[in-house]
């Protein structure tokens, strides 16, 4: 169990990151879903026991990460958003370093423990070849290499799928899914796909709080019958924008597909009721006007689930 209580982290100047995140997470994948700037890295980071909160607590199965980091290092795995590599090492050589790094031992050597690691993230292929020619996919299989290397019962990964294309994130999609069978992955992410996909519990922070803990079908369900899609002019999207809550809009053949959300049931004129999806409700949370959590995300409809999922000032 990863216990996080009254989390709060204060930058100089002041900037306040974190502000008072309560969490409670078990075996299984779970997402983190906010903008850039929401705090995300900075709680990452924290629960890697890389940074210092201001004031606050974490715990992993009752052992203090923030009081004691070095007791739980050896359960840990953790994929930062940027990565550092040497480009001239092969991803063998810097796979070995990073192990011998992190101080992993495995009884039939470290060598061997690489060639298996390497071939978990189907990268036994690319052994031999120089990290400086590897795409960012495959960077990102070494990465995950390096975090599960001693089988750590939290893994920490931070934005993976960013700049991946396509194929590359199904890849990943996949062996994340995996991971997850029998540990604790958090995932951070601003991309939606990403928790549709992967995630049967996430929350949502924003400005430094979490403004919801739900699953994704509970979050569409809380805002059925209440998303509504027609086709609007540009000229007219400016002003349908500032009197109505779009959630979405994209250009097809000169006009704009959009999606607002209606609570009332009164749409626009044209406009047809759709199924809502879950980036509707992520940016439903996203715009709605002085939304707090707690109360706020109840007024949305996107329930907050679970004791102590909300965050406190």
């Amino acid at each position: 169990m990863l216990s996080v209580r009254d989390l709060v982290k204060v930058y100089p100047g002041p900037v306040t990151a974190l502000q008072g995140v309560q969490l409670d997470l078990s075996p299984g994948m779970f997402g983190l879903l906010g903008p850039n700037g929401a705090g995300k890295s900075t709680f990452m980071r924290i629960l890697a026991g890389l940074l210092e909160p201001t004031s606050g607590s974490v715990t992993l199965d009752g052992a203090d990460i923030i009081a004691h980091p070095e007791m739980v290092r050896a359960k840990l795995g953790y994929l930062p958003q940027e990565f550092g590599f040497y480009p001239h090492l092969t991803g063998e050589q810097m796979l070995l370093h990073l192990l011998r790094l992190k101080g992993v031992t495995a009884q039939g050597g470290i060598d061997s423990l690489a060639r298996e690691l390497l071939d978990r993230v189907n990268l036994s292929f690319a052994a031999k070849r120089r990290v400086k020619g590897y795409s960012g996919g495959m960077r990102q299989r070494l990465g995950i290499a390096q975090a599960i290397a001693g089988d750590p019962r939290l893994v920490i990964v931070d934005e993976p799928t960013a700049g991946l294309d396509p194929e590359e994130r199904l890849r990943f999609y996949h062996l994340l899914a995996e991971l997850a069978e029998n540990r604790i992955v958090v995932l951070s992410t601003h991309i939606v796909e990403d928790v549709a996909v992967l995630c049967p519990q996430f929350a949502v922070i924003r400005s430094g709080r979490l403004i919801a803990r739900t699953t994704p079908r509970a979050a569409r369900e809380a805002i059925a019958g209440a998303i509504f899609e027609g086709t609007v002019q540009p000229a007219d999207l400016p002003e349908l924008r500032r009197v109505r809550h779009v959630t979405q809009a994209i250009l097809v053949e000169g006009r704009h597909r959009v999606r607002v959300y209606a609570p009332a049931g009164d749409p626009p004129a044209g406009f047809e009721p759709a199924t809502p999806t879950l980036e509707d409700a992520y940016l439903v949370l996203m715009r709605t006007e002085g939304l707090e959590a707690g109360n706020g995300a109840r007024s949305t409809g996107v329930p907050l689930a679970g004791d102590r999922a909300g965050a406190h000032s």
